[in-house]
């Protein structure tokens, strides 16, 4: 496969991101005049800026509209969460990104982690999916897998590393736990690396990882990478 092949389909698997806890609206409309031209899979926005990206003339269509609920923390009880998918949903998002409660699978309160993801789920309807696992945050292994099969038992499409609002986001290991679960499933299950994918090499890894594990094609199954500065770098390297 030729690089500029390989960055071509490498655009087709990002989760453009903006998620900045000091926004404004001239700061989102920066980004959005900013944003080169790429055929992303998606673009994932806070609630509050949903309008403006759908009514962004320039959106790579047909790019997903995703937003996050229960972010940052996965504090919110499961009935305030599905009043956030609900609202989102009628905005016009086709995707949801929600955080698991993490803290209280530390806890090891895991029948009310699984009835919360139940619950998200029930909420989504037929919208997809991804689970937040917050994987810097659990700090063993087991963690990690209950937390991945948590989210594959409750019927979610992705399963998602991280916030990018912790210290430490997605890292090979904890890539290689979650894959091995997924490819475990005994029904499709995606996977979203995010939280610190910076450089397009790092992102190139991510697909040969994940498709050395899965044994799957990425472009033609789950994988997406939460992309923010990443964007930019690709771009300009497609322009080559």
């Amino acid at each position: 496969m030729t690089n500029l092949l390989r960055l071509q389909q490498l655009a087709k698997l990002l989760d453009v991101t903006r998620l900045q806890d000091d926004e404004t609206n001239a700061s989102f409309d920066s980004w959005l005049a900013s944003l080169p031209a790429i055929p992303a899979a998606a673009y994932c926005v806070y609630p509050q800026y949903l309008m403006s990206l759908l009514n962004w003339p320039a959106r790579q269509k047909p790019s997903a509209i995703a937003t996050v609920v229960n972010f940052p923390s996965g504090d919110l009880s499961a009935e305030r969460v599905c009043q956030q998918i609900k609202q989102a949903l009628s905005a016009g998002v086709t995707e949801i990104d929600c955080v698991l409660p993490y803290k209280m699978l530390l806890r090891g309160e895991y029948d009310e982690v699984k009835s919360f993801l139940q619950s998200v789920r029930k909420a989504c309807a037929g919208s997809c999916l991804k689970i937040i696992i917050e994987s810097g945050e659990l700090t063993t292994a087991q963690q990690i897998t209950v937390a991945s099969e948590l989210v594959i038992e409750a019927g979610a499409d992705f399963i998602k590393t991280s916030t990018g609002k912790v210290p430490t986001g997605v890292t090979e290991e904890a890539a290689r736990i979650i894959l091995t679960v997924i490819a475990a499933a005994k029904r499709d299950v995606g996977f979203k690396a995010s939280g610190g994918v910076r450089t397009v090499e790092q992102a190139l890894k991510l697909v040969e990882l994940y498709e050395e594990l899965t044994g799957k094609l990425a472009l033609s199954s789950g994988l997406r990478i939460g992309a923010s500065a990443l964007v930019y770098e690709l771009a300009e390297r497609l322009a080559e």
